[in-house]
């Protein structure tokens, strides 16, 4: 065998390992500031396609956690990989593959909506500036006529809107949503479920404390209790609402 057809079958060998790996995958990971722990010993495996349920009080990690996966923090111990590639170290392979979607819209105030979507789409490199894939996700969430508004003169709502079509520009295989519905009314919460929502070839992370809806809208759960401690890890059928509220509540 010549060495290039060794080297093309290594390439080869790795691509179908990152393709059969899992979406995300936590081994015994903690992270501290200073000399408190905010996670605990967290692990979990997220399956390709797959919806995890991330649920707990205030404070117990689950912000932490999700910018960790997101490459926008280092555990201070533990494994962490995502789309088979091992962080920090492979961050750079994995950062235009991820959809992140958190409390703060990463906008800018003073430029359009349409201006904030192009500028993100030359950041991934789309053709022609992402300009018919904006259309249609501003068209999706009602807002092709507010285009060419200043997002300093758009509503909580709206802003929440354009920051659901930022997540998912690039077409991500992995979505990381902190509380997506956030500032949003019915209307605008059925709109931007149409971008962020299931399906078989992408993978998501939803933080909610809509623990009946996030239940019935993912597979695995994990609970966080005050501390980051993990609570549950497993099948969303194996978590009763009963107990998550009690892990809440800070009885479990």
């Amino acid at each position: 065998m010549g060495k290039l057809e060794l080297e093309e079958r290594t390439a080869d060998s790795g691509s179908a390992r990152r393709e059969l790996a899992d979406a995300v995958e936590l081994s015994g990971v903690w992270r501290e500031f200073g000399d408190r722990p905010v996670l605990r010993d967290v692990s979990f495996a997220l399956a390709r396609g797959g919806t995890l349920a991330l649920l707990g009080p205030n404070g117990a990690g689950k912000t932490t956690l999700l910018r960790i996966v997101a490459t926008l923090l280092r555990p201070s111990h533990g494994e962490v990989r995502v789309l088979g590639c091992s962080l920090p170290a492979q961050a750079h392979r994995v950062r235009g593959r991820l959809g992140y979607l958190g409390h703060e819209p990463l906008l800018y105030r003073d430029l359009t909506a349409a201006e904030n979507l192009r500028f993100q789409a030359r950041l991934y490199g789309l053709p022609d500036d992402g300009r018919g894939r904006i259309a249609e996700l501003l068209d999706t969430v009602g807002m092709a006529r507010r285009a060419n508004e200043l997002v300093r003169n758009l509503s909580a709502g709206m802003v929440q809107r354009l920051a659901a079509c930022r997540s998912v520009l690039h077409d991500p295989e992995l979505l990381l949503l902190d509380e997506p519905r956030s500032h949003l009314d019915p209307e605008g919460a059925s709109l931007v479920e149409a971008l962020i929502g299931r399906r078989p070839d992408r993978a998501r992370v939803l933080v909610a404390h809509d623990i009946e809806g996030a239940l019935g809208d993912s597979d695995n759960a994990l609970a966080l209790a005050a501390g980051g401690a993990v609570a549950y890890s497993g099948p969303s059928t194996g978590l009763s609402v009963g107990d998550a509220r009690a892990i809440y509540g800070g009885a479990l």
